[in-house]
């Protein structure tokens, strides 16, 4: 079999008939079962959330935000809706710490479909270096591994004599970890003059530029990568195509403007945001601080679901001026002020050691839009800025809104 299961090659239509059916009921669950998305969410009628367009009307819950939540309400900041027993499993912490719930269905990161994209089958053996200490990853690739029908070896991280002694005695035939310590036990390896017999990878929680992917293929080894979260599981996944990343069948993701919950035009570098269907977690609207676009058409894989570029950086472009912070969330409060302006981004240096800020906007020349675009500048910043008119089109499409390119001698 191709695919995982007949969904992935569904009409894009009816998928997404299939995912806004669905939404009403999540959003009355999150809002019925947490006390967050009770107070986030206190006069929103679910059924009307219907549509790609009132989903965008509801608040984006940012993962830089998660954190001082979860302090404020121990252990999930309210967002869960479960707590200790039958229904969770294992709780995890990622650094911050930000806490994390584990149910106890099978698959419950939703990997398994990212695994079966990668060549993963029943009967392989998986030797899982991914961590196993009070953060998720390892459990992640695990219960995804199990799902399609793998034995695992979980590895964890370090310890790479041992790791080798097992990959000579058990001979796994395919990996699952960062590509970066994939490398390490290979130049191990080679340098004790053991062949690895990896046929096969899974690589996340790094970037994973085509060169090294070219230069594991060179040895024989096959590896996919995917992009999930320790908040959402799986969110998109490369597939044989190698075309971008196909999004999940379980999730719906929009890509908004930095700062915003305003969805950017199709093709348009901005912040994925995920709305995920878990019923122990359901988080709504959910910012994951990750750069990416949509990339135009279908897979050449049989895949009909939308994909993305893959990571491009962090949407987080807060800055200090001045012994000021600038946030994208008041650039984009000036351009609500100002619709002439198609597109923008501020520009921060520091001619003679001094901070500068320069407002780059694609508009006609105007000096009375320039005269309130300093003035709103100067309302929602409290600093004094500059005003830069440039044709449409001529700004860089890579989701910033704020470019620091100050230099320090």
């Amino acid at each position: 079999m191709t695919h995982f299961d007949a969904r992935e090659t569904r009409d894009p239509a009816e998928r997404e008939r299939a995912l806004l059916a669905r939404l009403p009921a999540q959003i009355a669950h999150a809002r019925k079962t947490t006390a967050a998305f009770a107070r986030l969410l206190a006069n929103i009628d679910p059924a009307a959330i219907d549509s790609r367009e009132a989903l965008a009307a509801l608040p984006v819950t940012r993962k830089s935000e998660l954190l001082e939540l979860q302090k404020g309400a121990r252990p999930f900041g309210g967002f869960a809706a479960v707590s200790w027993g039958r229904q969770t499993a294992r709780v995890f912490a990622s650094p911050g710490p930000i806490y994390e719930p584990e149910g106890n269905r099978p698959d419950y990161w939703r990997l398994a479909r990212a695994f079966y994209a990668a060549g993963f089958r029943e009967g392989d053996l998986v030797h899982n270096t991914f961590s196993y200490h009070m953060t998720p990853a390892g459990s992640m690739m695990e219960t995804a591994a199990h799902a399609v029908g793998c034995t695992v070896f979980p590895g964890g991280v370090g310890q790479t004599d041992q790791q080798l002694d097992a990959i000579r005695d058990l001979k796994p035939n395919a990996y699952a970890g960062t590509p970066s310590f994939l490398r390490i036990l290979l130049e191990k390896a080679d340098a004790a003059g053991m062949a690895v017999p990896f046929a096969k990878a899974f690589v996340s929680g790094e970037a994973f530029p085509p060169s090294q992917r070219e230069a594991l293929a060179a040895r024989g080894i096959d590896a996919y990568q995917a992009y999930a979260t320790a908040d959402i599981g799986l969110i998109a996944y490369e597939s044989p195509a190698r075309e971008g990343l196909v999004i999940d069948e379980d999730v719906l993701v929009e890509i908004v403007r930095p700062g915003t919950g305003d969805p950017v035009a199709p093709g348009e570098v901005g912040e994925v945001v995920v709305t995920t269907f878990n019923p122990d977690y359901p988080l709504i609207r959910f910012g994951t601080g990750d750069l990416s676009a949509l990339l135009p058409g279908a897979s050449p894989c049989g895949r009909t679901n939308a994909r993305i570029r893959g990571w491009l950086g962090r949407a987080d472009q807060t800055t200090k001026v001045k012994g000021m912070f600038v946030h994208p969330g008041q650039i984009a409060a000036v351009l609500r002020a100002h619709p002439a302006v198609a597109r923008a981004r501020l520009v921060v240096d520091n001619p003679d050691m001094t901070d500068r800020m320069t407002l780059q906007c694609e508009a006609a020349t105007d000096e009375s839009l320039r005269a309130g675009l300093i003035a709103s500048l100067r309302e929602h910043t409290k600093l004094r800025g500059e005003v830069a008119f440039c044709a449409a089109g001529t700004l860089p499409n890579d989701g910033k809104v704020i470019d620091d390119i100050r230099r320090y001698a």
